[in-house]
């Protein structure tokens, strides 16, 4: 009996590939497919599908692009060259190329009526006029080329004159089916990417009319599966004759052949029994996506609509959960299999075939860099303004007001820096911020607008969220049935920004899963036999109303808010925003809400506002940095961490002596309640707040001013919720202690200020006070310098002091 490796070996023949059910066929079968209609009734025309073919590889080879280097030659043989050198494995097909190449739109409609057969004709064309590569690929052989070697070989024996014994020699038809299945060899894949006439569509808006079409949806990803190998082309071998059959599989089940079809078995009536060569078969690396509609998408009352969405080859790992994202590819049917189809009858599944995939809004790490979004930074670091103020005011420039609230919001999206200890000990740099107050102070605006500026920002509310749904669920894959993990908003938003609206309505049980977030930045999970930690390193953005409908003056914070103290400890600032009736105010205001709405846009501004895109990009460099802390600043930062300490204290007994031991007194304004006190966890947002302001500035080292800001955004949150009046001022005009119409007896900024410098000199027994001693005192207090050169102004107005030594110094007369 001759050796295996002497018997020949081809295709299996058309009888005995019948059997492979399923969607796998072999390569003998693929008909050439003419005179097929491809206008599914839209008018496009009969395709002829060779003559298109031929189209396929004149535009391949001859099509140059205006924005190319002529002397490099054609866009797309370029390509095919750098597939024959093993340099490139994906060949996208832009459909816009196809209509200039064509002067006309009807192969690019049959293309978009007709997608896979066509990815299919392309792939022919391609593998047609493949040049030979240009460069030694010896480096880069595969098993392939192994087989491909030994299949020469076996031809050349082949073509021998028959011996006496005539086993080994092979018919003339033998030679010529002993080939390899295109789908075998190829190196490459095609991918279709649209045109921009092709416009995005819901998911809901995809119906049975687009199956078999190209189509462009938006939406968000919300679940990402591993990635696999799929098996595209089957490779056995005959045990009995080592006769190789190759079988492609265009589906997700197919039925593995079985009996040896050769002619060597059917004559000796053997039945060789086929083994399947793992080693020789193609596998294509395979991912599942969950694709949804994004909630502008959804109409009012109905439930959003999900779409699996296979990704294959180059395309896997092109999206993440929670990524806001547009794929093109093919609506096809998936029907059931076995007994499932028995029970469905005609219905099937959905899904669609990838062939490109774009992110709206890409990882900060992950964003390239062009000349446009250069010279925009460019022009924000050299403008005249301030950035950190234009920055700020570029954050929903549509929404009157809430400057503070806005640069705390800034400050959140750019972070701090987080640091890993030695013994594993982990500090956070990411910044929470919980916004309280009335109903329609634009807080759920300003939520939803970070959410949709970062570049991975989840927005829910809490009424609507479980804890399970905040941190990850346990579910069935329908792939492998095994039971996976799916992360919830506070997973999906890692590296990012989850935005949780009305944060007081959460169940006390779903609210406790946050606390672990808030601070460690991780979930832990012990559901079903899942034992795991997943990492949550986001920033915490929510909003929360009173639960009287309005806020109660007289009642504390935590009682008006009904949210737990140990919580509200995590959030490094709190911003207490209040709808209180001031002419003045309310007549800006109206201005400004009656402007957006007759133009759709925000009013003029004394500078343009800076787009969304040059944002993330402006951010994305501020996140490169890594500034520290240089060690003459440390001791002004105890030193200000120590008297603010005091200073509770101070205000704690002013309170008892005041009100006693009355328990509603006490409560009165919320002044010094548990979540305003000084804490270490305070100590440690001042230098989150004062990296970020450093990154900001695009520098490595924190300076005086960024820890005098960060002390005044503190300090400012902590007023916002014991002085109410100045929760309206930080509220609705921005400036902290910026008051509009008070009435009963408050004293407004500029006395403020006039009684800390008098305290100021007192203390020390000073009638003239350094102006650099002045200034950071003054800041510190959550005043600005622009507050304090009125107060000085007004005041030496009165003759009761004056600036002296070219305003270096300042007399108390």
């Amino acid at each position: 009996m001759a050796t295996p490796s002497s018997q020949p070996r081809s295709f299996g023949s058309g009888s005995a590939r019948s059997g492979a059910g399923g969607g796998a066929t072999s390569f003998s079968q693929r008909s050439s497919g003419l005179g097929d209609s491809a206008d599914g009734g839209t008018g496009v025309g009969t395709a002829n599908y060779a003559e298109d073919k031929a189209k396929c590889a004149a535009f391949l080879l001859n099509f140059t692009s205006n924005l190319d280097d002529p002397a490099l030659g054609p866009k797309y043989a370029r390509m095919l060259q750098e597939v024959a050198n093993r340099e490139r494995t994906a060949i996208p097909i832009s459909l816009d190329d196809v209509q200039i190449f064509e002067k006309d739109d009807a192969l690019v409609r049959r293309i978009v009526r007709n997608a896979r057969r066509y990815v299919s004709l392309f792939a022919d064309a391609v593998d047609e006029n493949l040049p030979p590569p240009t460069r030694d690929i010896s480096d880069s052989q595969d098993v392939l080329d192994v087989l491909r070697l030994s299949r020469a070989q076996e031809l050349a024996q082949q073509r021998r004159p028959p011996t006496d014994e005539g086993d080994d020699a092979a018919p003339a038809t033998t030679a010529a089916n002993n080939v390899f299945p295109p789908a075998l060899m190829r190196r490459f894949e095609v991918r279709l990417v649209p045109g921009v006439k092709l416009k995005a569509v819901p998911i809901r808006e995809v119906k049975a009319a687009k199956v078999g079409t190209l189509v462009r949806i938006k939406g968000m990803v919300t679940r990402v599966s591993t990635v696999k190998p799929l098996l595209t082309v089957a490779t056995y071998t005959c045990e009995a004759c080592a006769y190789e059959v190759y079988q492609e599989v265009n589906a997700r089940q197919f039925n593995p052949l079985s009996q040896c079809p050769s002619e060597r078995c059917e004559t000796n009536r053997q039945g060789g029994r086929l083994l399947l060569q793992t080693k020789a078969s193609k596998f294509d690396k395979y991912q599942e996506v969950k694709f949804q509609e994004l909630p502008d998408q959804v109409p009012m009352g109905h439930i959003p609509r999900a779409l699996t969405v296979y990704l294959r080859g180059e395309l896997t790992r092109s999206c993440e959960p929670g990524a806001l994202i547009t794929i093109c590819g093919v609506f096809l049917p998936l029907p059931y299999s076995a007994q499932r189809q028995m029970q469905m009858g005609l219905v099937t599944e959905t899904y669609l075939e990838a062939t490109d995939v774009v992110n709206h809004k890409k990882r900060y790490s992950a964003m390239e860099s062009s000349e446009e979004m250069e010279s925009a930074v460019l022009r924000l670091q050299e403008g005249p303004g301030n950035v950190y103020e234009v920055l700020s005011q570029s954050l929903a420039p549509e929404i009157y007001g809430h400057e503070d609230v806005k640069k705390a919001l800034l400050l959140l999206l750019i972070g701090g820096v987080s640091k890993r200890m030695d013994e594993g000990m982990k500090l956070r740099g990411d910044l929470n911020v919980l916004l309280m107050g009335d109903p329609g102070v634009a807080k759920s605006q300003l939520l939803k607008h970070i959410a949709s500026v970062a570049p991975r920002g989840v927005y829910t509310t809490g009424k609507g969220s479980s804890g399970v749904g905040l941190t990850a669920a346990v579910v069935r894959d329908a792939t492998t049935k095994e039971m996976t993990l799916e992360g919830g908003a506070l997973v999906l938003a890692d590296m990012g920004i989850c935005c949780i609206d009305e944060f007081d309505k959460m169940e006390e049980g779903d609210r406790t899963a946050i606390h672990e977030v808030m601070e460690q930045q991780t979930v832990s999970i012990a559901k079903a036999g899942i034992t795991t930690t997943l990492n949550a390193r986001s920033s915490v953005l929510a909003a929360a109303n009173p639960i009287f409908g309005r806020y109660n003056k007289k009642l504390s914070a935590s009682q008006n808010i009904n949210l737990p103290n140990a919580l509200l400890s995590r959030f490094d600032l709190l911003f207490l925003l209040l709808d209180v009736a001031n002419y003045e105010k309310d007549e800006a205001l109206a201005r400004h809400v009656t402007y957006v709405h007759r133009f759709s846009r925000n009013p003029e501004m004394s500078f343009e506002p800076v787009r969304p895109e040059v944002l993330r990009y402006f951010i994305a460099i501020a996140k490169q940095y890594q500034p520290s802390i240089p060690e003459h600043l440390c001791g002004y930062i105890v030193e200000a961490y120590v008297t603010l300490r005091q200073q509770d204290v101070t205000d704690h007994a002013r309170q008892q002596q005041q009100f006693g031991n009355n328990s509603f007194g006490a409560n009165a304004g919320g002044s010094n309640d548990a979540q305003t006190a000084m804490t270490a966890r305070q100590l440690l947002s001042i230098l989150r707040l004062s990296q970020a302001l450093a990154r900001l500035r695009f520098s490595t080292e924190v300076i005086h001013q960024d820890v005098d800001e960060a002390i005044r955004l503190v300090y400012v949150s902590k007023s916002s919720l014991t002085d109410q009046d100045e929760a309206n001022g930080a509220g609705a005009s921005g400036k902290a202690g910026k008051l509009h119409g008070r009435t009963g007896g408050s004293t407004d900024a500029t006395s403020k200020i006039f009684r800390l410098l008098l305290e100021f000199a007192n203390d020390r027994n000073l009638r003239v006070i350094p102006m650099s001693d002045v200034e950071p005192v003054v800041l510190r207090k959550g005043f600005t310098s622009q507050q304090l050169q009125a107060c000085i102004q007004f005041y030496e107005d009165l003759e009761v002091m004056q600036m002296a030594d070219n305003g270096t110094h300042l007399t108390l007369i």
